[in-house]
């Protein structure tokens, strides 16, 4: 699928939680996607916690 598909996808399964649990279900579900998110990036390994870990605390690296 493209990006345009998956975030248009992901618009309409939030806007269809605002509507039915309210504003606090829609950050819960927002929050839910994005951990969900994070997690198929590490899976995909797209995604290197180290370098996340390390420009956190401050020990960012050119190479």
């Amino acid at each position: 699928m493209t990006p345009t598909i998956v975030g248009m996808t992901a618009g309409a399964v939030l806007a269809f939680a605002a509507l039915v649990f309210g504003f606090w279900g829609f950050l819960l579900m927002l929050a839910l996607v994005l951990c969900g998110a994070v997690v198929g990036r590490i899976i995909e390994g797209k995604l290197d916690l180290r370098g996340v870990f390390d420009a956190l605390s401050g020990r960012r690296s050119s190479s």
